[in-house]
């Protein structure tokens, strides 16, 4: 398996230095988070897209992903969702990034298979784009479908190659489903994995990998026994817990202990 970190954990901080650091810790790729207070966003010009692939591809790093708050199972009209779909794909493939991750959304005591509709609608709409980009679109396991099972419902209904999902490990074990579970369900669909440890099921404050409770060596075995060979890409919150550890003094030692949980060395 291949490894990253997203700048989730690096906040403001310019491309360059995010390349470097990722080349000097050893780390294979980044996912960038694309947010109008972020140097990644949907507003960069089109010299700017190739000045931040160039930083990475003479880096030797690959942009794994682009991050996107985009919920695509928002109440409202689906246009706006839509829009933003769009605009974020564009970022993407300008980027040279072979995925866009987007979030569910839906509102508090919706109808499962009414919000699951909207969110397939939405995506298949742009899928075909997507697609002519070289650019999928996941469907993050996060807020109204924290679960494997949540999310491969919506997916089931798209239909479309260029849909996808990706494994954030913290949701689906907070909402009481297990690796072995979650795995099977989301493996027909799965783009890549996030990786991250906390505090415990009561307190999320990030911590360093193998310092909480998420049970990460139980998802990596399920992968490798699966045969799984993507990516694992740790997302350190630094962005919503300011007064926890800088990530770049972690780099290494997290880079080690993922290695250390698929029987490498360092």
């Amino acid at each position: 398996m291949k490894l990253a970190f997203s700048t989730l954990g690096v906040p403001g901080l310019p491309m360059a230095d995010v390349a470097r650091l990722a080349a000097e810790h050893g780390w294979h790729g980044v996912e960038l988070r694309a947010g109008h207070d972020e140097p990644v966003h949907a507003g960069l010009t089109e010299r700017e897209r190739a000045s931040v692939r160039e930083e990475f591809r003479s880096s030797g790093v690959a942009i794994v992903a682009v991050a996107s708050y985009v919920q695509v199972a928002a109440p409202g009209e689906d246009e706006p969702v839509l829009r933003g779909l769009r605009d974020h794909v564009r970022l993407a493939a300008g980027l040279g990034a072979p995925h866009l991750r987007v979030f569910p959304g839906a509102e508090n005591g919706s109808a499962p298979d009414v919000a699951d509709t909207r969110a397939a609608r939405r995506l298949a709409a742009v899928a075909p784009e997507a697609a002519d980009l070289g650019v999928r679109l996941l469907l993050e396991t996060h807020d109204s479908h924290r679960t494997g099972a949540d999310v491969a419902r919506v997916l089931g209904l798209v239909g479309h190659h260029s849909t996808g999902a990706l494994w954030d490990v913290l949701h689906p074990w907070l909402g009481g489903e297990q690796p072995e579970y979650t795995y099977p369900v989301l493996a027909p669909y799965l783009g890549y994995v996030q990786v991250k440890d906390v505090s415990s099921a009561q307190d999320t404050t990030p911590v360093p990998l193998g310092r909480g409770a998420v049970p990460l060596a139980g998802t990596i075995e399920v992968l490798s026994r699966a045969g799984w060979d993507g990516w694992l890409c740790w997302e350190y919150e630094r962005r919503w817990y300011p007064q926890v550890r800088a990530l770049p003094e972690l780099l290494s030692r997290g880079r080690s202990h993922l290695l250390g949980l698929l029987g490498e060395s360092a």
